[in-house]
């Protein structure tokens, strides 16, 4: 029996990556125009890239989301009309707030939906029918939320509700923290928090001495993954699953999308057949360099959803390459190296056209054609026999048990 799918909504730090999300499997992406958003340190888009976005994310199917979730300051309202205007004109389909003043000029000079920004940490019903009273279409809840909740909204409300399925988590509530403005003068709510959270402290008691544990102090969250909830998050009917992360690399935002592209279709599409598929918690855990677990889901959290006694935060070297063509004659594949690779090395294939190849390496070939056993420099273009076949813009990982 096929139900309704969610949404499955991505992040887009910039063009490429909308492109990538889109390609591996997003219904929608979210993105940050020039101005008004929450992530300063990440590259953003122009007003002509948020235009190109929209085109091409339309031509698909797909749905563009903007960010417009800071907290405003007096003289920065005046400049809100033009830009919300600018955006309508870009063809953007929603954007996510949190100030009211935005909410408001929003409804007054355009014909934009608005969906309220998680920065709310919205967490209760009346929260929710006093933003439903504003004209607010979506919520997208505080990630503290647990599932009760959540389904006690749903019920008695008629927003769309959206919720964080994969990504970081914050040590405050969903966002509002002042951390980062006391001791480097970077504004958290302001795009430019320096994450404190994952620095490492000494830890004093009351008397003011110096405690000794095996590592430095942190109270750092650990990144948040649904993937055991998913069947039970679309049962209840929420509209939106969201992934955190558009300061991620496309290595990562394909993963992810893949992952969870393929678990929403396998429920949706047979509900009574449908198996959780353990190999993917190793996939989400392999291409981040930070434990996931659930969270506040299902009324868990615990110590065991932080870092207090130091982490290791390891690069990730797993993404070995992407595949630019395929000859299907002679069964080489034209590959981008990202990563250190050699002959003999296991690697697994993987894409939105085709279930994931594993695969030992016999043979590589120079872009002149030349027989080599190792690839070592950085985007090196080479050739690897692989005897299934493949396509552009599939990617290439190690393979791991």
């Amino acid at each position: 029996m096929k139900i309704k799918k969610p949404e499955l909504l991505a992040p887009a730090g910039d063009l490429e990556k909308l492109k990538w999300a889109i390609a591996y499997g997003a219904d929608a992406v979210y993105i940050g125009g020039p101005s008004f958003g929450l992530r300063a340190n990440a590259k953003n888009f122009t007003f002509e890239e948020i235009e190109e976005g929209c085109q091409y994310a339309h031509a698909k199917g797909k749905r563009v989301h903007v960010t417009v979730n800071i907290v405003l300051h007096n003289q920065e309202i005046g400049a809100v009309k033009d830009y919300l205007i600018r955006l309508e004109k870009c063809g953007v389909d929603a954007i996510i707030v949190s100030d009211p003043t935005i909410i408001q000029m929003a409804q007054t000079y355009t014909q934009l939906e608005i969906h309220l920004s998680t920065q709310q940490s919205t967490l209760n019903i009346e929260a929710c029918h006093f933003w439903e009273e504003q004209g607010v279409k979506r919520i997208v809840l505080g990630r503290e939320a647990r599932k009760e909740e959540i389904k006690e909204i749903i019920e008695n409300t008629n927003l769309e509700v959206e919720c964080f399925i994969h990504g970081a988590m914050c040590a405050s509530m969903s966002g509002r923290c002042v951390l980062s403005n006391f001791l480097t003068a970077r504004d958290a709510n302001r795009g430019g928090c320096s994450q404190i959270c994952r620095w490492d402290f000494d830890l004093y008691n009351a008397q003011n001495k110096l405690l000794k544990g095996e590592q430095p102090f942190t109270f750092c969250s650990k990144d948040l993954s649904m993937l055991k909830y998913l069947p039970e998050m679309i049962d209840m009917g929420i509209v939106s699953f969201k992934i955190e992360g558009r300061m991620r690399s496309i290595y990562y935002i394909a993963t992810v999308v893949d992952v969870y592209r393929k678990a929403i279709d396998a429920y949706c599409n047979q509900k009574e057949t449908y198996a959780y598929n353990k190999a993917y918690e190793n996939i989400l855990r392999n291409c981040a360099n930070r434990d996931s677990v659930p969270q506040f889901f299902g009324g868990e959290n615990d110590e065991n959803c932080g870092y207090y006694n130091g982490r290791e935060e390891v690069s990730n070297q797993d993404f070995l390459g992407i595949v630019l063509s395929y000859d299907e004659k002679t069964k080489l594949a034209t590959i981008e190296q990202r990563n250190y690779f050699k002959v003999g090395d296991i690697i697994e294939i993987f894409g939105p056209e085709l279930h994931t190849i594993t695969y030992q390496i016999h043979e590589i070939y120079d872009k002149e054609g030349n027989p080599i056993s190792v690839v070592r420099h950085p985007q090196e273009i080479v050739k690897i026999k692989i005897p299934e076949r493949i396509y552009p813009n599939n990617l290439i990982r190690v393979k791991k048990d």
